[in-house]
């Protein structure tokens, strides 16, 4: 479902690139935004950092959100190094979101350069979309599908909130070494430069064949987070998929880390500075 907002604002036109006017067309209206919200226990937060909708409308949504009393988690995208003006956006709006979320998981687009640095530009960007279309579904799946190991929505809560900056990462494996080269996978296809050493907390969910065993998922669970702290929260869950015969793919959220560098700026994970708060179309999920 999507709703228009900010039409008085934008006259039907976009916010041009600017939060302010992002932010001021969810504010005219935050009533519809707040009808559409109640009663949501988890609301997901989708947009790219440096845009006047994704850095000014989309932390409007995420305090609308908390102040319901869900758990808020914003997924985002974060620009090019080179995109020296969207990367101050970005930053502002990253900040703002972390005020308002739970938890707030970072694509960042130049890691899209070191793991697919010679595919053409929409591929490489497809590969982002899909990572964040990969996690989302998986964790959507696991809360209201029957699954082999489910994840349920206290599990969610556990582990996102008050998680801080997070990453997603991806592994895939096929054949006799499915669980390790998956495994593998997921440590070095995470769109954040950051280690996973230190983590807080980990939602991980195995997708197989019919061929999946117990073993396999408790094993791939153990290569990923033998680097978190020691103390961290993991929560897990499998699902068996008709066409993953001899197949296994992976999907992590993890929160809680430290020193998260992005695109060269100092760190989210530990600068609290405050800063001050600045017709799009909003989807709704459900």
């Amino acid at each position: 479902k999507k709703i228009l907002i900010g039409k008085s604002v934008t006259k039907g036109l976009g916010a041009g690139g600017y939060p302010e006017i992002g932010a001021k067309s969810a504010e005219v209206d935050r009533p519809l935004i707040e009808k559409e919200l109640e009663g949501a226990h988890l609301v997901l937060v989708c947009g790219g950092m440096g845009g006047g909708t994704g850095g000014g409308a989309a932390p409007i949504v995420a305090q609308i959100a908390k102040e319901q009393g869900a758990i808020v988690v914003a997924m985002v995208t974060y620009p090019f190094a080179l995109e020296r003006a969207r990367k101050k956006k970005a930053d502002e709006g990253i900040k703002l979101l972390k005020k308002s979320c739970d938890s707030v998981i970072i694509l960042d687009n130049n890691r899209l350069v070191q793991l697919v640095p010679n595919l053409p530009m929409t591929e490489a960007f497809a590969v982002a979309d899909e990572i964040l279309a990969r996690a989302i579904s998986g964790l959507v799946w696991t809360i209201t599908q029957p699954s082999l190991i489910n994840i349920d929505f206290a599990d969610v809560r556990a582990i996102m909130e008050g998680g801080g900056v997070g990453f997603i990462a991806v592994g895939e494996g096929k054949g006799n070494d499915k669980v390790r080269a998956a495994a593998e996978g997921v440590i070095k296809n995470r769109l954040l430069d950051v280690d996973f050493e230190g983590a807080k907390g980990a939602l991980i969910h195995i997708s197989g064949g019919s061929d999946l065993t117990l073993g396999d998922a408790i094993k791939a669970g153990e290569l990923i987070t033998e680097k978190m702290d020691a103390e961290a929260n993991v929560k897990w869950g499998a699902r068996i998929m008709q066409n993953y015969e001899g197949k296994l793919e992976i999907v992590a959220i993890v929160t809680g880390v430290k020193g998260a560098s992005v695109g060269g700026s100092s760190s989210f994970a530990e600068e609290e500075t405050a800063v001050p708060a600045y017709g799009e179309e909003l989807e709704v999920l459900g």
